[in-house]
């Protein structure tokens, strides 16, 4: 009798310690699971897309100078105070693989010879100034400006782990992302610089709203 009582005694420890074990694994594994589902959420927050800032000359308080790339002082200030602190946080909330400075004209005619083709790569690597360049049409003039736009922000030194790419569209798209029509008058509403945030394996960008 002493000796069956023990036997069952004994299979009711093996299964109480199979069911503390079952139990155990099950908390390790809802654990990981967690972990893993957090590390994806973040995952996809981080390759979320970025909202594009727009810098444009309808609001009337950013201007370019009409044929130019120059910054007049109220644009190198907002670019100082409101876009350089805006890609800063973009950048570390996000997997970004590099930052799109779009320039976009109008469709008024530039008649002039440019030197873009003999200046463009000295401009892009930082060893003139964008100023050296004179712009022979609006797709010259729209790429001006987005260089004078990055190198405004990179000699502030304060992304220096950023990329910047930039391009130009030239009076090709309307701030719709549509494809312009036919139109040589001067039209502040278009002329503007678009900054879009590029993640891993992105192919170019010119072409959406913003």
């Amino acid at each position: 009798m002493r000796r069956t009582r023990s036997f069952e005694n004994e299979e009711l420890n093996v299964f109480q310690a199979f069911t503390d074990l079952m139990s155990n694994a099950f908390m390790i594994l809802s654990f990981f699971l967690i972990l893993a589902l957090f590390h994806v959420n973040n995952l996809n927050r981080r390759l979320q897309s970025a909202t594009p800032i727009v810098i444009d000359e309808k609001s009337g308080n950013f201007t370019f100078v009409s044929k130019s790339a120059a910054l007049t002082p109220q644009l190198r200030q907002y670019i100082l105070t409101s876009v350089i602190p805006t890609i800063q946080n973009t950048v570390k909330n996000h997997d970004i693989d590099f930052v799109q400075i779009i320039g976009h004209t109008d469709g008024a005619e530039i008649s002039s010879v440019g030197n873009l083709d003999n200046k463009i790569e000295t401009v892009a690597n930082g060893r003139e100034n964008v100023k050296v360049l004179s712009p022979g049409s609006n797709t010259d003039l729209g790429l001006m400006r987005a260089l004078a736009v990055v190198q405004e922000i990179q000699k502030t030194g304060q992304l220096p782990d950023v990329k910047f790419r930039a391009y130009s569209a030239g009076q090709l798209y309307l701030p719709s992302g549509k494809l312009a029509q036919i139109d040589r008058t001067d039209n502040d509403s278009r002329r503007r610089i678009e900054i879009r945030f590029i993640p891993p394996g992105r192919k170019s960008a010119l072409t959406e709203s913003p």
